[in-house]
C-alpha cells in the first residue's frame, strides 16, 4: 500500500502534492486499513484495493484477477461490510 502511495504521488503534479503532516495521516490511515482486511482472503482485499486506490471499475477488477463480475461484487461488499463494522 505503501509503494502504491508513493507511486500515486509521484504522479501529482507540485502544486496538489499533500504537505508532509498530510502525507503522515494518509500513511497511517493507510495502514489501519491494511490491518483491517488483513484477515481477509487476498483475492477481496485485492479486488478492494483496486477499486479504492488504483480507482478501476468492477469489469476491469474481473479482468485483472480472471474473476466474473459477481465475484467481484460479492469480494467488494465482504471488505465494505468489513470496513463498516470496525467503524
Amino acid at each position: 500500500l505503501e509503494r502504491a502511495y508513493y507511486q500515486a504521488l509521484a504522479q501529482l503534479p507540485e502544486a496538489l502534492a499533500p504537505s508532509e503532516e498530510e502525507r503522515a495521516i494518509i500513511l497511517q490511515t493507510l495502514e489501519q486499513l491494511d490491518q483491517l482486511l488483513d484477515d481477509l482472503p487476498q483475492a477481496v482485499k485485492r479486488a478492494f484495493l483496486l477499486a479504492q486506490v488504483d480507482g478501476l471499475s468492477y469489469p476491469q477488477i474481473a479482468a485483472e484477477l480472471g474473476i466474473s463480475l459477481a465475484t467481484v461484487k460479492r469480494h467488494l461488499t465482504k471488505a465494505a461490510m468489513r470496513c463498516y463494522f470496525a467503524l
